[in-house]
């Protein structure tokens, strides 16, 4: 069990679009908890009914909305992609569209829950629109209060009112109402389902295959590299500190009369430094400019994608090394 659960967390780990689908999956059962938690109470006035049904139905889905897109990965890859300067690689439109197609897709579905699962209970729908529902087809409205029937329409969200007491009026129109909020619920249920299978199945139709591998090809290279680059970021980085709290240790055991324990211990740690010095990523970068020079160069100028010119220079390098060993080992023999 926990082999599998291992392999699980690892696939989603090394996958980050399973990631982003996996977010946008708890931000969806995350509506439905907090639909299911929330204590919605009608103002049962004519005047409010409707304005306060409609905020809770629109502002909770907004909010999703934008804490999907605050969450997607897909977000700040696209807008790292759209704002770059081209610098020595072109901006690819259709990749920035496909990153922006499938951000909007994800933080849309939590708003889509609530507004499914709001329909399909029928409270906020009872709220809103009791009042426009024609009492004269239900039998045994209350008529002896001096209210309107417009007034009275209002209250009958609010079943605990003193003019409903031993009356099936307000179940009979809470019923009406219901109906149809559920009947509109599964009709958009079912309108997103075949929008979604015809989208599916038409989409070759209409569109060049090709392209589309290309285009979730390298919208996949943006998002790897610059996980990678960030990877990178954070092990040059681990390096460049580890060599500067060595050299920072060095001079102190130099200008500072410490006890012999301490002694030791600086010892150890830059002997350990000195070890690795030949397997560190620093390749020279020693000062905070020369890093601040390389980060501003990696933004304003991105490597083209062209690899053939760097496996050139590398194999032009080993041979180059070949011949400085051959050269050695002659002097030497």
């Amino acid at each position: 069990m926990m082999e599998r659960l291992k392999l699980v967390l690892q696939y989603f780990q090394s996958n980050s679009e399973s990631i982003s689908n996996g977010i946008c999956m708890v931000l969806a059962l995350v509506s439905v908890k907090l639909y299911t938690s929330f204590d919605f109470n009608c103002p049962c006035l004519p005047q409010y009914n409707k304005l306060y049904s409609l905020g809770v139905m629109v502002f909770p889905p907004i909010i999703l909305f934008f804490l999907g897109v605050l969450v997607n990965r897909h977000t700040g890859v696209m807008m790292d992609e759209w704002m770059r300067p081209p610098g020595k690689r072109s901006k690819n439109l259709a990749v920035v569209k496909y990153l922006f197609s499938a951000m909007v897709q994800r933080a849309l579905l939590a708003p889509m829950v609530w507004i499914l699962v709001t329909l399909l209970d029928g409270k906020i729908f009872i709220c809103a629109f009791s009042a426009s529902v024609d009492p004269e087809i239900f039998s045994g409205m209350p008529n002896s209060t001096g209210l309107d029937v417009i007034q009275i329409m209002a209250k009958v969200p609010c079943k605990e009112d003193v003019l409903f007491r031993n009356s099936s009026f307000h179940k009979a129109v809470s019923r009406y109402v219901r109906c149809y909020s559920q009947a509109v619920g599964w009709s958009m249920l079912l309108f997103l389902i075949v929008l979604g299978a015809l989208g599916r199945v038409l989409k070759p139709c209409f569109e060049d295959h090709a392209a589309f591998l290309q285009t979730r090809y390298w919208s996949n290279y943006l998002d790897v590299e610059q996980k990678l680059f960030d990877e990178t970021c954070v092990h040059h980085a681990r390096d460049f500190a580890r060599t500067c709290i060595a050299h920072f240790f060095e001079n102190m055991r130099e200008d500072v009369q410490l006890c012999p324990s301490h002694h030791k211990v600086i010892k150890d740690f830059t002997e350990d430094w000195e070890e690795e010095e030949e397997e560190k990523r620093l390749h020279g970068i020693r000062k905070q400019e020369q890093v601040d020079h390389l980060l501003n160069k990696w933004y304003f100028s991105k490597p083209e994608l062209d690899v053939s010119r760097a496996a050139s220079m590398c194999a032009t390098c080993k041979e180059e090394r070949k011949k400085n060993s051959t050269v050695v080992m002659s002097s030497c023999g």
